[in-house]
C-alpha cells in the first residue's frame, strides 16, 4: 500500500521538483522520515520558516520554476508569512505547504491548532487544505499549476497528517504546464505602433514581467525604434541591460511625488510587465498628463488599468507581443518620423554618458570626504569579479553604487530585493547558488536587512552552499533616516536629531563573529586598504564566506533611488 506521504514525494519529483526547502515540526514528521528513501529529493535545512523561504525564493527566481518549501502548521506559517509576502510581491511560484496535526481533530482546537488557510490567503495567490485522500496529488497538482502560471505567485496547502497516513489511490501522473505565449492581435498592436511613431517624448515603463516571458531583446529593440525612454517600475531583474542609452533608471519605490514628474513628462507611454506603481505612498491623482495616450500589454490582466485608466489594454505575452509589435512599426515608420527617433537616440547616448562621467566625480568627491564611502568598495569588487557572477542586491541605500560599478546586463545574473521586507539578501543567495552551483554569487544585504534572517548563513555551512555575502554596516536603518528626512520636508518641519531606534550602534554588531558561530568564516573591512585583500580571500574561499564592510554614513542626505526595503 502507497500512503499519501510517499505519493506527495513521487510526486514532486515527477514535476522535477528535487529541493524542499524548509524547518520540521512534528505533524509533518511522517512524510519528513520517508525523504530518506527518495536519493534524488534533496531538503535543505533551515532554521526558521522566513529562511526556509527566502532561499526558496531565491532558488525560484534564478530557475523561474515552482519551487517546494515546508513550514511546520501555524506557527511556523505565522514565521514565514512575511517572506511569502516578498515572494507574493515579486510573483515567485513558491508551492507553500504545512502539515497539521489531523483532520479528525479540526473539531478539538486543540494544541497549535489554527485556521491555516485564512492565514495564507493574504499571501497566496491561491490557499486550499487537502481534505480526502483521494485528491491529494489532484489538489498538489493545481497548486503547482498555479503557482507556474503567470502572473506566477505563492500557493499554500495544508495537508493533514491522517490524509498524508491513508493510502493513496491517486496516479502519479506530471503537472499540466499552461502556454501562455498568446499574441495581441494586429489591430490593436498597429494603434499602439501609430502611438509611438507619433510621438514626441515616448515612454516605456516596464517590470519583471519582461524576464518571466524572457523578452529582453523585444523590448530593447523597441525602445531603440521608437526612441523611447525606458523606466523601470516593479523591475528587479535584468529587464533591460542598463546601460542601454534608453534606459534612465527606477520610478520611486516609495513616494508617488518622486515619479509624477516622470511619468507626466511624456506624451505616450506603454506599459508593459509591471503594474503602476510600486510605491509605498502613491499618488492617488492620475500620474499622466491629461492628453497622453496610455497603453499596456500584459500577462497578469488585473493590473491592467487597476488604478488609471489606459487608452489600450491588451492582456498578451510581452515576448511575442512586443515582437510583432516592432515588425509593423518597422514596417510603417516613415523617414521623418525614423529622423526624429534617430536624433533622440542621439540625445539619449549623450546624456547617459554625461550623467555616468557626473556620477562618478560625485563618487570621487565623495571617497575624497568620506574613505570607507560605498562606491570605493563597488569599485573593487567589479574589477575581481568573474564575468559570470551572480548578484543579489539587497544593499538598499548601497545599491546606486553597486549598480553603477557591475552594471546589470545578463539576464538571470541580478536579483533586486522586492516587496518590501527585509533580510531576503542572504537566504536569497543561498537559493539562487544552489540553483547555479557552478557560478560565484555574491548577496549583499546591510546591517539592518541581515539581522532578521542572519540564522541562514548556518544553512549554507551545513550544506556547504558556496555563496558570498557582503553586508554594508552603516550601523544604522539608513533607509529610515532617508525616508524620515523626506517627512520633515514635506510637512515642512526643521531637520532634528534622528528617532534614536534608527542606529545600531550601541552596541555594535560583530558580524564575522555571528558567522564564524554558524560556521561561516569573515572578515571585518574598516579602511580602505582591508577592501582589496578582503575581496581576494573571499573569492578564494571554497565555501560561504562573509564580509562586514563598514561604511561612512556621513553623506546620508544625498538622493537615493532605491529599493525601498521597509
Amino acid at each position: 500500500m502507497k500512503t499519501g506521504r510517499n505519493a506527495i514525494i513521487e510526486q514532486f519529483l515527477k514535476d522535477n521538483i528535487n529541493y524542499m526547502f524548509g524547518n520540521p515540526g512534528t505533524v509533518e514528521q511522517g512524510f519528513l522520515d520517508v525523504i530518506k528513501d527518495y536519493k534524488d529529493f534533496k531538503y535543505i535545512l533551515t532554521l526558521q520558516e522566513s529562511i526556509a523561504v527566502g532561499v526558496a525564493d531565491g532558488y525560484a527566481r534564478k530557475t523561474k520554476k515552482p519551487t517546494l518549501v515546508q513550514l511546520h502548521t501555524g506557527v511556523g506559517l505565522g514565521n514565514g508569512i512575511g517572506m511569502m509576502y516578498q515572494a507574493m510581491r515579486g510573483h515567485a511560484p513558491l508551492v507553500v505547504i504545512a502539515g497539521d496535526s489531523g483532520v479528525m481533530y479540526d473539531s478539538m482546537d486543540a494544541q497549535m491548532a489554527a485556521d491555516l488557510v485564512g492565514m495564507a490567503k493574504p499571501v497566496t495567490k491561491w490557499a486550499t487544505m487537502v481534505t480526502d485522500n483521494r485528491s491529494l496529488l489532484r489538489v498538489l497538482r493545481r497548486a503547482i499549476k498555479i503557482a507556474s502560471t503567470p502572473p506566477m505567485g505563492p500557493v499554500f496547502v495544508c495537508l493533514p497528517m491522517d490524509i498524508l497516513d491513508a493510502e493513496c489511490v491517486e496516479e502519479i501522473v506530471p503537472t499540466s504546464v499552461l502556454n501562455t505565449s498568446v499574441t495581441a492581435d494586429d489591430k490593436s498592436l498597429e494603434q499602439i505602433a501609430e502611438n509611438l511613431l507619433n510621438a514626441k517624448n515616448p515612454m516605456l515603463i516596464i517590470g519583471d514581467g519582461i524576464t518571466v516571458s524572457g523578452a529582453q531583446s523585444e523590448l530593447e529593440e523597441l525602445a531603440v525604434l521608437t526612441g523611447a525612454q525606458v523606466w523601470g517600475a516593479d523591475s528587479s531583474e535584468v529587464n533591460i541591460r542598463t546601460t542601454s542609452v534608453n534606459y534612465k533608471g527606477l520610478l520611486g519605490h516609495m513616494f508617488g511625488y518622486n515619479s509624477k514628474p516622470i511619468t507626466s513628462s511624456c506624451d505616450t507611454a506603454l506599459i508593459c510587465g509591471t503594474y503602476v506603481l510600486p510605491e509605498v505612498f502613491p499618488e492617488l491623482d492620475s500620474i499622466f498628463k491629461a492628453d497622453a495616450k496610455i497603453m499596456h500589454i500584459d500577462l497578469n490582466a488585473y493590473e491592467i488599468a487597476k488604478n488609471f485608466s489606459v487608452d489600450i489594454g491588451i492582456v498578451g505575452d510581452p515576448k511575442t507581443s512586443l515582437a510583432k509589435l516592432n515588425s509593423i512599426i518597422k514596417a510603417n515608420a516613415s523617414d521623418n518620423q525614423k529622423a526624429a527617433i534617430q536624433n533622440r537616440q542621439q540625445q539619449f547616448e549623450q546624456a547617459k554618458e554625461e550623467d555616468r562621467k557626473a556620477a562618478i566625480a560625485k563618487d570621487d568627491k565623495l571617497l575624497a570626504e568620506f574613505t570607507m564611502h560605498p562606491a570605493g568598495f563597488m569599485r573593487a569588487l567589479a574589477k575581481e569579479l568573474p564575468e559570470d557572477t551572480i548578484i543579489f542586491d539587497e544593499a538598499l541605500t548601497s545599491s546606486p553604487e553597486l549598480t553603477r560599478y557591475i552594471p546589470p546586463v545578463k539576464p538571470g545574473n541580478f536579483f533586486q530585493t522586492r516587496g518590501g521586507s527585509l533580510g531576503i539578501g542572504i537566504p536569497g543567495a543561498i537559493g539562487a547558488k544552489i540553483a547555479s552551483p557552478q557560478q560565484t554569487v555574491i548577496g549583499l544585504t546591510g546591517d539592518g536587512g541581515s539581522m532578521y534572517t542572519i540564522q541562514a548563513l548556518w544553512s549554507a555551512a551545513h550544506h556547504n552552499v558556496g555563496a558570498k555575502f557582503v553586508i554594508c554596516n552603516n550601523h544604522s536603518y539608513r533607509l529610515l533616516k532617508l525616508n524620515v528626512a523626506a517627512y520633515w520636508k514635506e510637512r515642512n518641519m526643521d531637520a532634528h536629531e534622528y528617532p534614536e531606534m534608527f542606529t545600531l550602534n550601541n552596541p555594535d554588531i560583530d558580524f564575522v563573529s555571528i558567522a564564524e558561530g554558524f560556521g561561516v568564516p569573515g572578515v571585518r573591512v574598516k579602511k580602505p586598504e582591508d577592501i582589496e585583500p578582503a575581496i581576494k580571500k573571499m573569492l578564494e574561499t571554497d565555501g560561504p564566506f562573509l564580509i562586514d564592510l563598514y561604511v561612512e554614513t556621513e553623506a546620508d542626505h544625498h538622493k537615493h533611488n532605491c529599493k525601498c526595503g521597509q
